[in-house]
């Protein structure tokens, strides 16, 4: 986060990445990544056309980025953040309930729809 925070104060944007423009930024970015799989068939990455994947892969860190932007801006702890979602998805989503299916449910419910 040291070189993200640098590289935005030596242009002077501080002043731009408030947390709505961030989250706005973050959502253009993830278009762009998904830009990328616009009328793609296939479903391995192999098949993607040669020199998709360093494209793939400038599109991704560009909203890794953004998201470690605004989590830095709003003083949210990502990592603490990450593992807490994690839990509540164990939670959520036990294996014995939903191994090798995708079970929709009702949100904070548990329960399948």
């Amino acid at each position: 986060m040291a070189l993200q925070r640098e590289f935005v104060a030596e242009r002077n944007w501080v002043r731009f990445h408030s947390a709505r423009n961030l989250a706005v930024a973050l959502t253009v970015e993830a278009a762009e990544l998904l830009e990328h799989f616009k009328w793609v068939t296939a479903d391995d990455p192999s098949e993607l056309p040669v020199g998709k994947m360093q494209e793939i892969g400038d599109e991704m860190a560009d909203v890794l980025l953004f998201l470690l932007s605004l989590s830095d801006a709003l003083g949210i702890d990502l990592a603490a953040s990450t593992l807490a979602k994690l839990n509540t998805n164990r939670l959520r989503w036990p294996p014995g309930d939903t191994r090798g299916a995708w079970v929709p449910r009702e949100r904070g419910s548990g329960q399948a729809q």
